[in-house]
């Protein structure tokens, strides 16, 4: 059986069938519970996602799928009735993202770390913000997406977490938390993070700016200042422009095109293939960058997986403190390498039998 391999009459008869049958007889035909994440759309009535294609597999695939042969998530079910034309929904919103998160952060301190109410002019405001970060899909936001209410809400878990607050927290997030920390550590610089992501979705720029294919990092996982800065950074160090010009000033110096942590030259190991090929890493912190013109100084040239170790978590070190780090890392190992190597002396033996 091909999972997923169902065609869009497939999932018309299982319609057809969910309507004859009502949603609960339906569910207990096949072993299936409520959706969770996801409803499918057809004609103006809410069908379980899962469900339906599920059970779309008995036309196309000779039988059912059972419940617990996949998920009804944006991997299997939702895909698959996307994949056929069907619109799918969410059920309830996403989690809040640290982008988002930041925004509201900046909001309860500017308040004087007080929770704010759905009514006030700054929640509906950033409440019409939220809805524009592009962020999370059309298909996974419903009516009630990050509406006054839920921005609201969000100010008082971030209030109620804050270390001079007094009464019991609200139901919030370790994410949070960890933003809140960040504010507090960090005052003038979270605040300016959330200055530039301001700026960068009111100006368009980063509406613009859509996800890459590396754009793997979680919201644990990612730099403190968020996922459309880490945007906007990586499109700066993809700029075709930039990094030709970064390169001839560095051969017009009379220097090589080698890493600037490793030392790797991509001529030297892969000869004409490698001829020319290097990756630029803008070494400026996401805060910093602004909206000011890139300089070549602001550049560094590095090889692809000493870039990709820069990026890999935050706080990000310079292509010299990693130099350092491979450094230190080398030295060790020539040391443990010297020990082994040393031969034993008869010194060796006593000293190990005391």
């Amino acid at each position: 059986m091909r999972r997923g391999a169902i065609t869009q009459g497939a999932i018309l008869r299982a319609i057809a069938e969910y309507d004859q049958l009502g949603r609960d007889e339906f569910l207990a035909k096949y072993g299936f519970e409520r959706a969770r994440s996801y409803v499918v759309v057809h004609e103006g009535r809410e069908y379980d996602s899962k469900a339906i294609a599920g059970v779309a597999h008995q036309w196309d695939q000779g039988r059912p799928l059972r419940a617990d042969e996949f998920s009804g998530g944006k991997e299997h079910a939702a895909a698959w009735l996307k994949r056929a034309g069907f619109q799918v929904k969410a059920v309830k919103n996403p989690d809040w993202a640290r982008d988002e998160i930041i925004l509201a952060c900046a909001l309860v301190r500017e308040n004087g770390w007080k929770g704010l109410d759905a009514q006030d002019a700054r929640v509906i405001e950033l409440s019409g913000l939220l809805q524009l970060l592009p962020i999370h899909a059309e298909a996974e936001r419903n009516e009630k997406f990050r509406n006054p209410n839920g921005v609201a809400r969000k100010t008082f878990d971030i209030a109620t977490r804050h270390p001079e607050y007094q009464g019991k927290p609200t139901n919030g997030s370790a994410l949070d938390l960890a933003v809140l920390k960040q504010f507090l550590a960090r005052p003038a610089e979270m605040s300016e993070v959330a200055h530039l992501i301001r700026q960068g979705v009111v100006s368009g720029e980063l509406q613009a700016l859509a996800p890459t294919a590396d754009e793997e990092f979680d919201d644990e996982y990612s730099a403190p200042e968020g996922r459309l800065l880490m945007r906007r950074h990586h499109a700066r160090e993809r700029s075709k422009s930039l990094r030709k010009k970064k390169i001839a000033s560095v051969l017009q110096r009379g220097g090589r095109l080698e890493c600037q942590a490793c030392g790797f030259d991509f001529e030297t190991v892969y000869g004409d293939r490698g001829a020319g090929y290097i990756e630029c890493h803008h070494v400026l912190p996401l805060h910093m960058a602004g909206e000011g013109r890139t300089r070549l100084s602001d550049l560094a040239l590095l090889c692809a997986n000493c870039h990709r170790m820069i990026h890999r978590r935050a706080p990000w070190p310079t292509p010299g403190e990693l130099r350092a780090s491979i450094e230190a890392k080398y030295a060790a190992d020539r040391r443990a390498a010297a020990a082994i190597a040393r031969p034993r002396g008869a010194g060796d033996d006593v000293a190990r039998n005391r």
